[in-house]
């Protein structure tokens, strides 16, 4: 039992940076029906950054601990918004009215280019997280959680409830949804279609810039290749909840955290130790594999709306 809570714990922690990442693929597909598979770099570049600042500013010892932590989070996210609106502008705009298979291998090619222009700046090698947070452990019926697990499915869960408020609730989200139905439309009732869909890349990068910062603290490494399987698997829990749906992509990255926690938690035994844990990222792709057999449109459906 004590294994079982301990596996949900550690899915509730990944699913939660799974979502994250996952809002930003839901709010561009929901908009554009553009998969943006550079954004699993985005996510990556967020890290790189956050821990280069804090490696400038701790040495020095000027600065708190807090506030150069606050200074790191604040830079990744300024340079990953700027970034996904480089992207969207230089990238994306020119292909608006281009096939889809143009959008797509366009977005593949932004991948390679991020991850080889991280390996020119930060090298091949692991980069370590600066020893900045302080663990406190505590035990709840058999599990361990430590104060860091709990900050980042905190933080996450507040983030996904400004988002929904930011969308359901404000004029910027009415215009997002009038875009996704039909951009069009959107335009002839005032709304400008080329600032709602920059300000979704850079709402959507300043989301992977968190995760980015989350993934690499809770690991205590960042790699300038590991946005490559963070957006495969964020890419298979908006699939898994309903791409385009921006619920679902939070269902799907919590779910999907879940899945993979207990199958690395339960694959040893199961197998007879031919299988371990370090065959979890099968799982994800499994869950994708079925989630398009069986329901294509994902656990809470299609997105109202199609476009006219």
């Amino acid at each position: 039992m004590d294994i079982f809570l301990q596996q949900i714990v550690n899915g509730l922690v990944l699913g939660s940076i799974y979502a994250l990442i996952a809002l930003g693929y839901t709010m561009v597909y929901g908009i554009l029906e553009l998969i943006n598979f550079a954004h699993g770099e985005v996510t990556m570049v967020g890290g790189m950054v956050c821990i280069a600042i804090l490696q400038a500013l701790l040495p020095a010892g000027s600065l708190p601990v807090i506030v150069a932590l606050a200074l790191g989070v604040g830079g990744a996210m300024l340079v990953c918004m700027l970034l996904g609106l480089a992207i969207e502008r230089v990238a994306y705009r020119p292909l608006r009215r281009a096939p889809r298979l143009a959008a797509l291998i366009t977005a593949i090619g932004v991948s390679i280019v991020l991850q080889n222009t991280a390996m020119l700046i930060w090298g091949k090698q692991y980069v370590s997280f600066p020893d900045v947070i302080e663990i406190t452990r505590y035990e709840f019926a058999g599990a361990h959680i430590t104060n860091l697990q709990i900050t980042i499915v905190l933080l996450a869960l507040l983030l996904m409830l400004a988002l929904l408020v930011l969308v359901y609730r404000t004029r910027l989200g009415r215009a997002m949804r009038a875009t996704a139905q039909s951009p069009d439309l959107a335009a002839l009732m005032g709304v400008n279609p080329n600032s709602v869909i920059a300000a979704t890349f850079i709402i959507g990068a300043a989301l992977a810039a968190v995760a980015g910062i989350m993934v690499s603290a809770y690991y205590g490494l960042a790699h300038y290749y590991m946005g490559f399987l963070l957006g495969l698997k964020a890419f298979s829990a908006a699939v898994l909840g309903g791409i385009g749906n921006v619920a679902g992509a939070m269902l799907g990255g919590i779910l999907l955290g879940i899945v993979e926690s207990l199958g690395a938690g339960y694959i040893g035994p199961l197998t007879g130790g031919f299988l371990g844990s370090h065959y979890q990222d099968v799982f994800a792709f499994f869950v994708l594999i079925l989630v398009l057999v069986f329901r294509p449109s994902g656990l809470l459906g299609e997105r109202v709306g199609e476009r006219a």
